[in-house]
């Protein structure tokens, strides 16, 4: 089949398809905004129902199905480049001529696989057509990260795997925790969500084939995001490599360490190449990079960075069960919360002199809160390290605001003049952003 005639399939199935029953999200995207829609987000955390929500309001709005032009660009049967992504619209055209593609809505999933087309869409919105919305599993789809001829002329909404609040309502799990059999059943719940994290088709899919899912997950994202996209020949030291950095979690990791590691151990790869390689691994949204706080941006970009892993399900079934397993699953999910809801102007990072604090939050240039997350104080050593990393934060940084995260304690004291708050990561998570 030729390509074009291809593509009138599939426009014609998907609008047959239409309006799509949709689990609701968190996120909303505008409809009317007259700016390019950007969704970058790792693979399978929900970008596609994103558009499929924004399908459905526009058919209650009034507007034909026959106006909606969707494309999955990681079909396999589609290879395109800069030469052919025309064909794409010419393939409407045909089939709707009397339908101006101004008045068209175009939803691109997952366009990074093709070549070109950060030109091919600046064209048809300055030309054709202002209805734009596209998702891309690259960080390549960042607006930090686009190329200079589409900056200005987009907005950006991140996507993540499921919040724990999305993953409630997803399993019908009432969220008020005042009751007690509803907060038995959210920490149930909270348990299996900090385990086996929250891909939507994870969290709706049986017991029994979680596990199969989620490693079929990192199998597409080693060899066709890693493997393939980068030319990469040998894929093995890679999956070691990964493996290492999932063990090291939360911890500041030295890229070189985990090098002469490998060499110790006869892994072939060379040390510039790991370099490249967690980069890669960011840019496919695998781990993201979390940098020492410093008032010097040359000595706050130079340090070792901690990492963490978009999900924890993934890290699961990657590793053996080990014995800090859940201190370093809850700071992973509390870092994907925070960074879930950080605007394009704030930042997160982590604190170390003496002592250590887990987060320091950036908002408006203004340091707003200080966290530690420990799975539990009830140790009086562990207590105590996790007050002074807080203290030595608060009296370095002049912030105020400080707050340690547990799996179940709750209090609020007074050290020092601090007011301190301890909260469950459950019950934080559910509780509306100020």
């Amino acid at each position: 089949m030729k390509r074009k005639e291809l593509l009138k399939e599939l426009i014609v199935t998907f609008q047959e398809s239409l309006p799509v029953p949709v689990y609701s999200r968190e996120l909303k995207l505008p409809v009317d905004s007259r700016k390019i829609i950007t969704v970058p987000g790792v693979r399978r955390c929900g970008k596609s129902s994103l558009f499929l929500l924004v399908i459905n309001d526009l058919l209650s709005s009034g507007i034909k199905k026959e106006q909606i032009l969707f494309l999955n660009f990681d079909d396999e049967r589609l290879q395109f480049n800069v030469e052919n992504l025309d064909e794409i619209l010419q393939a409407y055209q045909e089939l709707y001529p009397d339908i101006s593609l101004k008045n068209a809505y175009l939803f691109f999933d997952e366009i990074q696989v093709a070549d070109g087309w950060q030109p091919f869409v600046r064209r048809i919105y300055e030309h054709t057509c202002k209805n734009i919305f596209i998702t891309g599993s690259n960080s390549k789809m960042l607006s930090s990260e686009l190329s200079t001829s589409l900056r200005g002329r987009t907005l950006q909404y991140e996507e993540f795997p499921l919040s724990f609040k999305e993953y409630c309502s997803f399993l019908n799990i009432n969220t008020n925790y005042y009751t007690l059999p509803n907060r038995a059943k959210l920490l149930a719940a909270f348990r299996d969500y900090l385990a086996m994290g929250g891909f939507p088709e994870v969290v709706l899919a049986g017991t029994i084939y979680k596990e199969r899912i989620l490693q079929e997950y990192f199998f597409v994202m080693l060899y066709k995001d890693l493997v393939e996209r980068y030319e990469i020949k040998n894929p093995e030291p890679v999956r070691y490599f990964i493996k290492r950095v999932m063990a090291n979690l939360t911890k500041p990791t030295s890229i070189n360490r985990i090098y002469n590691e490998m060499k110790s151990q006869g892994v072939s790869i060379g040390k510039n190449t790991l370099y490249d390689l967690i980069v890669q691994t960011e840019s496919v949204y695998l781990f993201f990079p979390l940098t020492k706080y410093d008032p010097s941006l040359v000595k706050e970009s130079s340090g070792d960075k901690k990492y963490y892993c978009i999900d924890n399900g993934l890290r699961s079934i990657l590793l053996n069960p080990m014995s800090d397993d859940h201190g370093k699953l809850l700071e992973n999910i509390v870092y994907l919360h925070l960074r879930r809801h950080l605007s394009l102007s704030d930042s997160l990072h982590y604190y170390k002199n003496k002592k250590e604090c887990d987060f320091l939050v950036i908002e408006q240039q203004q340091i707003s809160q200080l966290i530690q997350v420990s799975y539990d104080i009830h140790d009086l050593e562990t207590r105590r390290r996790e007050i002074e990393g807080l203290l030595e934060a608060a009296l370095a940084t002049g912030c105020r605001k400080l707050l340690i995260l547990t799996m179940e304690e709750e209090e609020e004291f007074v050290e020092q003049g601090h007011t301190i708050q301890v909260l469950p990561v459950w019950k934080w998570m559910l509780q509306v952003p100020e």
